[in-house]
């Protein structure tokens, strides 16, 4: 499959979690082979682009047993499932043994027929790479213990947390600068160029059984980053190489598999920085804290930024890191925020149950997740929003921020949201008004379109399914007028 989507669609699914279901479903071990079209069919709802299979790699049996021993995650991982069984506990998929496909989800053949079932519906895959460590019983760290930030004798006995011994060698735990060590993985050392070249080999690897990678914690290993965090720990040379750790990575990768799709999950302000060194889409975390936090000003600013650094942002508003939207925003709220992550440009990211409300997010160390009451109005509401968004080709053409005014004593208009896509050349245009408050909110949204006077226009509103007729030159000034209830929202085709 070839031509990746400018904007794709992305349906993250825990694969173990996922494969268990169908499994206890079934009364049988079902694999990435054996899934049904049914199976497939249920996460790949109308308009997605491509699946995300979450945690498919090797988990490591070191990394099972420093969970097993680790009083505060078994305390999570019962707060997730009260009834936590020992065979429920399989390690973390970012606590990676081998770049290859676990055997209890089939192997590589397996996962070889899992893309081969999404390229029939017309969907892509997309799998892991976690570029900052490795578990402790991966290859490298006997056969090439040069590839990992090193230390010594003092090292253990001042920080024992914080380091581990392999092999004759002091090697340091994987970490981020903000928080201790995580005791379940090995830290790379991303200066040494053995370390760089390994990882371009194993990307080419994995680029070679998907269309897309999703690289954790990307931002950990830019030059700036890296050398906060391992000051005086990178090798002989303390400065960090001319050379950013991604694009001299990615540069050889491209040069295989030129279509690959790379997508960082990045915080702390590092979208930008890792959209210019060769990755296509980047985490947008802060749109995510914005609308979970209510600050309606805040995500009005966010969306002035320019268009060529949005259209290469993923917004979701869950994901296997983040709490269940259902278990954060009023279900009114929660719709609300759904129509603005998917019409605004960049790629969308939804999360398998996020659709059915569940409201648990099981550690990803578990294999099961606790029985729920599913929400079937909201699943078949979420899919007919993608559907509508697809069918009706919403986010094609110029997209823009439209102002909304307000009158000198009602300024509530500074809850509503709205935007534009001016469609293709033979295409239907856009408007979508989003009220993200739990208050009324009226405002006027002049239409940015020329041509509008002399002419009725019809509004279709496509999820509520109403017609509006508007005077043209209304629409042009002072503007579309809207009265919008709490969390209510307009996605008008505009004809």
């Amino acid at each position: 499959m070839t031509g990746w989507p400018t904007q794709p669609v992305i349906y993250e699914v825990n694969t173990a979690v996922w494969l268990g279901g169908l499994s206890r479903t079934a009364g049988r071990p079902v694999t990435l082979a054996d899934v049904t079209d049914s199976g497939w069919d249920a996460i790949t709802p109308a308009g997605t682009d491509a699946v995300w299979l979450m945690g498919v790699w090797e988990r490591s049996p070191a990394g099972i047993a420093l969970a097993d021993g680790n009083a505060e995650l078994q305390a999570s991982f019962r707060a997730a499932l009260p009834d936590l069984r020992a065979e429920d506990i399989i390690g973390s998929p970012y606590c990676v043994r081998r770049y290859v496909a676990d055997p209890a989800f089939g192997g590589p053949t397996a996962l070889a027929a899992a893309r081969a079932a999404l390229a029939a519906r017309g969907v892509r895959l997309i799998l892991d790479y976690v570029p900052n460590h490795v578990a402790p019983d991966h290859p490298w760290v006997t056969s090439h213990p040069e590839l990992f930030v090193q230390g010594d004798d003092d090292d253990i006995k001042a920080e024992p947390a914080g380091w581990m011994r392999a092999a004759g060698h002091v090697l340091a735990h994987g970490r981020d600068p903000y928080f201790p060590p995580w005791p379940d993985v090995v830290q790379l050392n991303a200066f040494s160029p053995e370390m760089r070249a390994a990882t371009t080999k194993t990307l080419d690897d994995i680029a070679g059984q998907c269309d897309g990678i999703r690289c954790d914690m990307a931002m950990l290993l830019t030059n700036d980053v890296f050398a906060r965090t391992w000051a005086g720990r990178t090798g002989p040379d303390p400065k960090p190489p001319a050379e950013e750790f991604w694009p001299a990575v990615i540069t050889g990768l491209r040069s295989w598999h030129p279509e690959v799709v790379l997508i960082a999950e990045a915080y702390w302000d590092f979208e930008w920085t890792l959209q210019h060194q060769g990755f296509d889409f980047c985490y947008d975390k802060r749109l995510y804290d914005r609308i979970t936090g209510g600050e309606t000003a805040a995500v009005r600013d966010h969306l002035r930024a320019d268009l060529s650094y949005q259209s290469q942002l993923v917004r979701f508003l869950e994901n296997h890191d983040e709490p269940r939207i259902a278990s954060t925003l009023p279900a009114d709220a929660e719709r609300a925020a759904a129509v603005a992550v998917a019409t605004l440009p960049g790629a969308t990211l939804w999360h398998e149950g996020q659709f059915e409300g569940r409201r648990v997010r099981p550690p990803v160390f578990l294999a099961r997740r606790p029985d729920e009451p599913l929400d079937s109005d909201l699943a078949a509401w979420y899919r007919r929003l993608l559907a509508i968004v697809d069918e009706h080709r919403v986010r094609r053409g110029p997209w823009r921020l439209l102002e909304v005014t307000g009158w000198p004593d009602n300024q509530s208009c500074r809850n509503l949201i709205a935007w534009s896509w001016d469609g293709d050349d033979d295409g239907e245009r856009h408007v979508i008004v989003v009220n993200l408050s739990p208050g009324q909110a009226d405002g006027q949204v002049p239409l940015p379109w020329p041509g509008l006077a002399g002419r009725d226009w019809y509004l279709t509103d496509l999820l509520a399914e109403r017609v509006f007729e508007r005077n043209g030159a209304e629409l042009a000034s002072p503007g579309l007028y809207v009265a919008l209830g709490p969390w209510e929202c307009h996605l008008l085709s505009v004809r």
